[in-house]
């Protein structure tokens, strides 16, 4: 660790990391990670790891192609496997607003370049995903560029790519206070040691309201609960010779992939709970919520 860098990085999850492998890319390689614990541990670990190339927002929807692309380039110049998956996707709808939501999506994804989408019916869904019940389902949406990594791995590949082109991160090393100078560089105080910076991001996701709190502000960021069902082996998957796509179901806020022989089941809960509304405890990292069934 050096007593100086041009920026430090505080929070080793995806964010966190991706925002390390960045800073190199665009010719900053005096920069530092500094992580609590160790990389992923938060909620990059406990992320179901899908992404999607669809969004409502034409900018989002850029920039989560141009993640999906950055993944594949990061884990060949990490050397790091990421896991991707690249099962394809349906956005299911069965309301008549929601199916206009989507062709109308559709129209501004072809706008704005983004080709390899197109409207499907329910006998096009039923084909390619055949666990899905299409009973009342109006039509959908099907994008190539869908699927699902392993979020350890991709954290893991940003910051070794970030290496690779200079930077440093340092795990077990939490942040405990954030002093300015009057020639505005930052002061960071961590368990190991003062660093000096020019420049302070604060990705530390559960922790960021902590950290936003070194330096006066309050941020409005409080962590939510969720959840997600793991199946044990279905046969009906166990037997199938190509991988279930992704599929998100926009009237039930459910979204569920395909898991090894079995599937993952996650809800969008319609009324989510707060959790640790100051900030998740520091010692808090891999382990699940306590059960609330």
């Amino acid at each position: 660790m050096n007593a100086h860098y041009r920026v430090v990085v505080i929070g080793g999850g995806v964010v966190g990391a991706s925002v390390l492998y960045h800073l190199t890319k665009f010719g900053w390689t005096d920069v530092a990670l500094v992580e609590r614990s160790v990389l992923t541990a938060g909620s990059s670990w406990h992320a179901a790891g899908g992404f999607h190339a669809l969004n409502a927002n034409p900018n989002m929807a850029l920039l989560q192609a141009y993640t999906i692309d950055l993944l594949r380039e990061v884990e060949t110049e990490s050397g790091q496997p990421i896991g991707m998956h690249m099962t394809g996707g349906i956005h299911v709808a069965s309301a008549p607003e929601r199916w206009e939501w989507l062709q109308s999506s559709y129209r501004r994804f072809q706008a704005i370049g983004i080709d390899d989408v197109r409207l499907v019916t329910p006998e096009e869904i039923k084909a390619r995903c055949p666990i899905i019940n299409v009973e009342g389902v109006l039509g959908g949406m099907w994008a190539d560029r869908e699927g699902y990594v392993d979020t350890t791995g991709a954290v893991w590949a940003y910051a070794g790519a970030a290496k690779k082109r200079g930077a440093t991160v340092i795990e077990h090393n939490r942040a405990l206070e954030l002093k300015q100078r009057p020639d505005s560089s930052w002061d960071l105080v961590t368990e190991a040691g003062v660093i000096n910076a020019e420049h302070v991001v604060n990705a530390a996701g559960l922790w960021a309201k902590q950290v936003g709190r070194m330096v006066g502000l309050d941020l409005p960021l409080s962590p939510l609960e969720h959840h997600y069902l793991l199946t044990e082996t279905i046969p009906e998957i166990a037997g199938l010779i190509d991988e279930l796509p992704m599929v998100v179901d926009l009237e039930g806020f459910t979204y569920m992939r395909q898991d090894q022989k079995g599937m993952l089941v996650g809800i969008y809960e319609t009324n989510p709970q707060h959790w640790s509304m100051d900030g998740a405890p520091w010692d808090y990292g891999i382990e699940l919520l306590q059960e609330n069934i």
